[in-house]
């Protein structure tokens, strides 16, 4: 089940919310958890009871932990804790892609290859490890202090509203949330009209430009025009922005609903002028998880060489790669990223502040481009072949009138990807999602947000073409 499904949003959402919002305080929680299972379970039944033995051999292991003032006692658990949990992420996620590898070198050097039954892939599994290791960790350093109700710490592991799309959440940011909070009228309001903005921009917009992305990339490269290519990659670019932060919008709002508050996962990554700054707005809560789970751990900026330090930028960024999907394209993409962040503290950030804003906006946008080739086409040598296409300069005249309604979207992609740099631009996004709401704004973006909620619903209905494009996260 995802959120932006006829069966979630005519059917399991508002029974949620109707439950919860008639359920006495002290039961909010339980609604929560036991809604939470039956969404997970609805996606993918056969490892619901693998998640919860782990969140409650994870509890119980944090718990000991807490409890011991023994150093080497806590360190023996923390390291257990973690153990357990990539181990898991590593047998499901990762077992495939070591096994066709291996397999693949032992068929080099003519050996006979291992006999192996492919193993699914739980949905969300790195989403949901992800928080499992920062409520480990964050105990272990005395950020915060563990949860006393086992029901309590499943909640912040399976919540619903970010288990499978994230944002990432770390523990100290919602630990207190989960054992006190309140959701004024303000907050469903603002919750509710958040999500129908995030479903908008998946179902309206994500959906219209990836139907014409895999139309593209679904063809034979070798006869595309360059004007094809263009269109099919640009396609993608906004594809995976407006669905992926459509999905993040969707959880805050969610969460916001029942007086949860996540943190912002988005914060208009293209209108960046460098890739240092697009990894500052783009999945911001992933961004932050490397840097204090991983990246500090190394020695972040506190090294004795400059050597170390890019090592251990790019080591990040190949971790954040593969974090993607077990496939080599997704290990070369997190590469190709952090290669430019090297060369930026290497020297281009001292030529793009003299360049100006246009140049390094221009720059950065179209190396961001670059990246989705290869994040996009897992097949290496196709890739190539997409690349020489893009570049053959082998342009053919817009088909407009046959594709009218996706350049329309695709001006709307690109409006709302870049609006932000207008002197206005930012005030309109404040206004929209963060001031206060008096009764005029409030009149307003009700029926704003009933009339986009019955637009999406439309579409979802007549298009049919509604991907979840985060089953291999």
């Amino acid at each position: 089940m995802v959120f932006s499904s006829i069966t979630f949003l005519l059917y399991f959402f508002p029974v949620f919310l109707g439950t919860y919002y008639l359920s006495p305080e002290k039961l909010k929680n339980y609604v929560v958890l036991l809604f939470s299972i039956f969404f997970y379970a609805w996606g993918g039944p056969k490892f619901i009871f693998i998640l919860l033995a782990s969140v409650y051999v994870n509890f119980l292991i944090v718990k000991k932990l807490d409890a011991s003032e023994k150093r080497s006692t806590r360190r023996l658990m923390v390291g257990l804790s973690v153990a357990i949990n990539i181990g898991l992420l590593a047998y499901f996620k990762y077992a495939n892609f070591f096994m066709e590898n291996f397999n693949a070198v032992l068929k080099h050097f003519g050996f006979e290859q291992v006999a192996w039954t492919a193993v699914l892939l739980p949905i969300g599994i790195s989403f949901y490890t992800f928080q499992t290791l920062t409520y480990s960790v964050d105990v272990y350093r005395h950020v915060h202090k563990p949860l006393k109700k086992v029901s309590d710490y499943a909640l912040y592991i399976i919540m619903f509203p970010q288990l499978i799309a994230g944002p990432i959440v770390r523990y100290n940011f919602i630990a207190d949330q989960i054992v006190d909070r309140k959701a004024t009228y303000n907050d469903r309001l603002t919750g509710f009209y958040r999500f129908v903005i995030g479903l908008s921009k998946k179902v309206i917009i994500a959906n219209t430009m990836g139907a014409k992305a895999d139309a593209i990339m679904g063809m034979d490269f070798s006869t595309l025009d360059a004007t094809t290519a263009w269109i099919g990659i640009l396609a993608y670019t906004f594809q995976i922005y407006f669905d992926f932060s459509g999905y993040s919008d969707m959880a805050i709002g969610m969460g916001k609903m029942i007086g949860f508050k996540f943190p912002e996962n988005f914060n208009n990554p293209y209108v960046s002028k460098s890739i240092t700054e697009f990894w500052r707005r783009w999945h911001m809560t992933l961004g932050d998880w490397m840097k204090n789970y991983l990246y500090i751990p190394l020695g972040g900026n506190r090294v004795k060489t400059k050597r170390r330090l890019y090592f251990n930028l790019w080591f990040v960024f190949l971790v954040s790669g593969l974090w993607h999907g077990a496939a080599w394209n997704f290990v070369i993409w997190g590469a190709f990223h952090g290669t430019f962040l090297i060369i930026e503290r290497l020297f281009l950030s001292k030529l793009l502040q003299k360049a100006g804003n246009a140049l390094s906006l221009v720059y950065t946008f179209f190396v961001t481009i670059m990246g989705w080739v290869i994040f996009r086409i897992e097949d290496w040598r196709a890739a190539m072949v997409y690349y020489a296409k893009l570049f053959s300069f082998n342009f053919k005249p817009l088909q407009w009138f046959d594709n009218e309604d996706f350049f329309v979207m695709l001006v709307i992609a690109f409006i709302f990807s870049f609006f932000v740099l207008l002197p206005s631009g930012q005030k309109i996004q404040n206004y929209i999602f963060f001031e206060p709401y008096d009764k005029k704004k409030t009149t307003a973006v009700f029926f704003v947000a009933l009339f986009l909620l019955i637009l999406s619903i439309s579409y979802i209905t007549t298009t049919g073409f509604n991907p979840f494009i985060y089953f291999r996260f």
